[in-house]
C-alpha cells in the first residue's frame, strides 16, 4: 500500500482540510497520515477561529513519520506563518522528499485569512521544492500580482509560477464564471483539462481534495499529467455526490459507493 503524508490544517465539520485530505487519500486506495499545523473552529458557514501549532511540534511530528515510515508523496495545504513554513521546508529537504504537492492556501471560501499576509514570501519559497502547485485563480493572481481573466491569463501566470522553482503548475479554473477548465503547465508546455460546471452550493473542501487525490495517484506511479486528469475525474465524482449537513456550504461525497452500500440516503 502507498503512503501518502498530509501537512495542513485540521477542519472541525469535516468538510476540507486534514479531513478532506485523508478522506480523499482512503478513498483511492492509500494509506493516510498526518501532520496538523493548524486547528480551525469552522462549518458550513464559515472559519470562526485559528490556532496555529507551534513549530517544535510540526516537527517533531514530520520526524516522527519520516524517522519510521517510507512516504510516497507528500501533499501541503493551510500552512499558516512563515515559521511553520520555513521548517516544513527545512525538513523536506533534510529528509529528501521529492513527490511534494503545494496547495497554496490563503483565504477559505468564506473570506476569512488562512495565511498571514508576512508568510507570502516563505509559500513563495516552499513552492520551489514542489512537484506541482496547485493554486486557484485568486491564489495564482496572489501568487504572481497579475489579474486573471481568461485561459491565456492562466497559461501565463503557470509559467510566473514555475519560475518559482515549481516543476509543474496547475491553475485551477473553478473561480471562472463561464467554465471550469483548468490549467496545467506541464514539461514546458500548457495542458487544458475542461469539464463541465457541476450546479451545487455543495463544494466545501473541493481544493483540498483535488491536490489530495493528484498527490496518491503520484504516489501509485502514476505521471504527473495523468494524476491531474485522474485527479479531477474524482473530484468531478465528489460534487457530483455531494451533499448538504448543516445551513451552508456542504461537502463532496468521497465514499458514495460506501454509503450506498450502508444504504444510506442523503441529498
Amino acid at each position: 500500500m502507498k503512503k501518502v503524508l498530509t501537512i495542513a490544517g485540521s477542519d472541525s465539520c469535516g468538510g476540507a482540510g486534514i479531513q478532506a485530505d485523508l478522506k480523499t487519500i482512503s478513498a483511492l486506495g492509500a494509506y493516510g497520515m498526518s501532520v496538523i499545523c493548524a486547528v480551525t473552529a469552522q462549518n458550513t458557514l464559515g472559519v470562526t477561529a485559528v490556532q496555529e501549532i507551534s513549530k517544535e511540534i510540526v516537527e517533531a511530528q514530520i520526524r516522527a513519520i519520516f524517522d519510521d515510515i517510507s512516504v510516497d508523496s507528500v501533499k501541503i495545504g493551510m500552512v499558516s506563518n512563515s515559521e511553520i513554513i520555513k521548517t516544513i521546508k527545512a525538513l523536506l529537504v533534510e529528509y529528501e522528499v521529492t513527490n511534494i504537492i503545494l496547495d497554496p492556501v490563503m483565504i477559505s471560501k468564506s473570506g476569512y485569512y488562512l495565511l498571514r499576509p508576512e508568510a507570502i514570501d516563505a509559500l513563495k519559497d516552499l513552492i520551489g521544492i514542489a512537484h506541482i502547485v496547485t493554486p486557484n485563480i485568486p491564489e495564482a493572481e496572489e501568487l504572481t500580482g497579475m489579474k486573471i481573466s481568461c485561459e491565456q491569463d492562466m497559461k501565463n501566470a503557470a509559467i510566473k509560477i514555475a519560475e518559482l522553482g515549481a516543476k509543474n503548475v496547475l491553475i485551477k479554473g473553478g473561480h471562472c464564471p463561464t467554465n471550469s477548465t483548468d490549467i496545467l503547465y506541464y514539461n514546458g508546455e500548457s495542458i487544458s483539462f475542461e469539464s463541465k460546471r457541476i450546479e451545487t452550493i455543495n463544494t466545501h473542501g473541493t481544493g483540498c481534495t483535488l491536490s489530495s487525490a493528484i498527490a496518491t495517484y503520484i504516489a501509485k506511479g502514476y505521471s504527473t499529467a495523468h494524476s491531474v486528469k485522474l485527479g479531477k475525474e474524482y473530484i468531478n465524482t465528489t460534487i457530483e455526490n455531494s451533499f448538504s449537513i448543516g445551513h451552508g456550504v456542504g461537502p463532496v461525497g468521497h465514499f458514495i459507493n460506501l454509503y450506498k452500500k450502508a444504504g444510506v440516503k442523503y441529498d
